[in-house]
Order: C-alpha cells, then sequence, then structure tokens
C-alpha cells in the first residue's frame, strides 16, 4: 500500500487499481466531447483519439481521412474491408429540465472485402 501511495503522489496521471471507464452517453457528448471541442484538458489523458474507419476491427486502434477532397464524408475503408452504418441515429439528450439533443449515436457494421463483393461478419 506504500508504494502504491507513494506512486500516486509522484505522478497524478496514474489510473487507480480498479479503475473502470463506465460512463453513459450523456457524460460522454455532454462533458467529455464538450470539454474536448471546448480544448479543456484533463490532468490524465482517460479517453484517446481513434479513428476506428482506418482500422479493421481486430486491429484497433490509427486518423480520420475525407473520402473526397472538399467533403465532410468520411473514408471508411481499411485494409481488409469497410465499417458501414446501419440503422438510424440515436438521439442523446441531456440531461435536465431542457433535454435538448446534444449528440447522435451512429451503428457501424464492419464488412470484409470490398464493396459490392463484400462479405458481412456473422454474430
Amino acid at each position: 500500500m506504500e508504494v502504491l501511495e507513494k506512486m500516486i503522489s509522484e505522478d497524478e496521471d496514474v489510473l487507480l487499481p480498479g479503475f473502470r471507464f463506465h460512463s453513459t452517453d450523456q457524460e460522454l457528448v455532454g462533458f467529455y466531447l464538450r470539454r474536448k471541442v471546448e480544448k479543456k484538458l484533463f490532468s490524465i489523458d482517460i479517453i484517446k483519439h481513434v479513428d476506428i474507419y482506418k482500422h479493421d476491427p481486430w486491429d484497433l486502434p490509427s486518423m480520420i481521412s475525407q473520402k473526397y477532397r472538399n467533403s465532410i464524408r468520411l473514408n471508411r475503408v481499411t485494409g481488409s474491408g469497410f465499417w458501414k452504418a446501419t440503422g438510424i441515429d440515436k438521439p442523446i439528450y441531456s440531461v435536465g429540465a431542457f433535454h435538448n439533443c446534444i449528440g447522435l449515436k451512429k451503428s457501424l457494421v464492419y464488412y470484409r472485402g470490398v464493396q459490392g463483393k463484400a462479405v458481412k461478419p456473422i454474430g
């Protein structure tokens, strides 16, 4: 126990044993992502920025690129396949009196191969 306390006092950027990040959608968007957009940093880097569109599911995590030069659409192609959005976006509402929509949750499915000849994974 003494060793752990010494480590913590020497370096505040340590995650404690048993630490588990289990936030709600509202906490992720309304607190963590909002602080990131506002460039308000934390003393520890709890949430890493990872562009999942660049990686096969088994190779997560790497940087984001656009599908076309002057487009806001993202390139979701990886080395072995591509990510495809499925269903409708689920709104995320703020907690409080107004319940404003603060974000959208998108579901993605990974397909192996090239578009048109891709295989949807089982499960």
